[in-house]
């Protein structure tokens, strides 16, 4: 089973790449974000209480996250692999990511890593804010304060991976099919 961390600053283009990743390798994709909005949305228990968390551009704590993943894991049985897009966020989240993957006889290939500059994460954000309708990227100080939350709270997950040697970092500026290319040629590796 293929199972990829695909990881990287707000902006860097994790959900793009997860789209012809997904395509290319017939994987589950999981996008906390996306699960989020879609609770969000529904105006669910777990949506309200994540909305107020990200409102402010601060992480959902781990044990509502990790609730969420697992039951999105579990409604895939027949899966090849899974994509984690945006999670884990903490080393607590890696670290019980890894105790359930290990329940279910499964563990990550490798945490693969958009590497870009915040300036160009700036420039990303506030565009997409125009063409997804997502106001959390319309907001200057809301988008600083995201960039900030992930430089001091999840970037360290890197270290967690690099100590399994299951880190790998990927140039992520140039275009989508460049991008795309730079992370297979790391998967096909595998």
């Amino acid at each position: 089973m293929l199972n990829l961390v695909l990881f990287g600053p707000p902006g860097a283009g994790k959900g793009t790449q997860s789209e012809s990743l997904v395509e290319r390798y017939h994987l589950v994709h999981l996008s906390t974000g996306d699960l989020f909005r879609f609770n969000i949305k529904n105006q669910t228990e777990l949506g309200v209480l994540a909305k107020s968390f990200m409102d402010q551009g601060s992480l959902v704590p781990d044990s509502v996250t990790i609730s969420m993943l697992k039951d999105a894991v579990n409604k895939n049985p027949q899966a090849k692999g899974f994509i984690f897009d945006g999670f884990p966020r903490t080393n607590a989240q890696a670290e019980a990511l890894d105790v359930f993957l290990t329940t279910q006889g499964t563990a990550i290939t490798s945490m693969v890593a958009l590497e870009v500059a915040e300036d160009e994460l700036k420039l990303r954000l506030a565009a997409r804010a125009k063409t997804s309708g997502r106001v959390d990227d319309a907001n200057p100080v809301v988008i600083q304060h995201r960039i900030d939350v992930y430089n001091k709270e999840t970037a360290p997950v890197k270290n967690y991976y690099e100590a399994q040697n299951k880190y790998n970092g990927v140039n992520g500026i140039g275009s989508i099919s460049e991008i795309t290319d730079r992370l297979a040629s790391i998967i096909d590796s595998f």
